[in-house]
């Protein structure tokens, strides 16, 4: 009787976990295509690092990079989830492919930190910089790549532009990650 009591609890707790990353899915999908396009670059501005950064926080590392991986493979079915509501494989292959594709390694880094030092409140922090700097490396390469640019150009057209911006959504995923997190467990007990 005990363990068909831990099989239930343990179906509970999967299919929580699964409505939970396709919520905060859902959340990436209709947060992200809001952007600004820069003029100077072929990358817009947008708020998807910034939604990655919080689902990192609700989930942790692997489901964070499950709702990552959702979020592309809609994107790449042809929902219009990519930035300025685009989608669809040409997009994944297109210029800013190599950003989007990134992401995954974003979440990864970001749920290593967080996984690996839960003590500390701010530990996410290093995860979420070497995340974006791990992303901006492979999508400025996709980018140089595309466009056939250096990658000097690329960086410069980019990254350096968002620098300032990625540094805000940093802070601000850093005050309300935690609290979201222990929301979040909180609601799991």
């Amino acid at each position: 009787m005990k363990d068909n009591a831990n099989s239930i609890y343990d179906q509970t707790g999967k299919t929580r976990n699964m409505t939970v990353i396709g919520l905060v899915t859902a959340v990436i999908c209709i947060a992200a295509p809001f952007s600004i396009p820069i003029p100077v670059s072929p990358v817009p501005l947008s708020l998807t690092n910034f939604m990655i950064f919080l689902a990192v926080y609700i989930l942790g590392m692997k489901s964070a990079s499950v709702c990552v991986i959702l979020y592309l493979i809609l994107g790449a079915a042809g929902l219009p989830v990519f930035s300025s509501f685009s989608g669809g494989l040409a997009k994944l292959a297109g210029p800013t492919g190599g950003y989007l594709a990134g992401f995954i390694l974003l979440a990864l880094l970001q749920g290593f930190f967080l996984e690996h030092f839960p003590e500390k409140k701010y530990a996410a922090v290093p995860g979420m910089i070497l995340g974006m700097a791990v992303c901006y490396t492979f999508g400025t390469t996709w980018l140089a790549w595309q466009t056939g640019q250096s990658f000097t150009a690329s960086l410069s057209l980019g990254v350096l532009p968002y620098l300032p911006g990625d540094a805000v959504k940093i802070i601000a995923a850093a005050i309300a990650g935690p609290k979201l997190r222990a929301a979040v467990k909180k609601q799991r007990r």
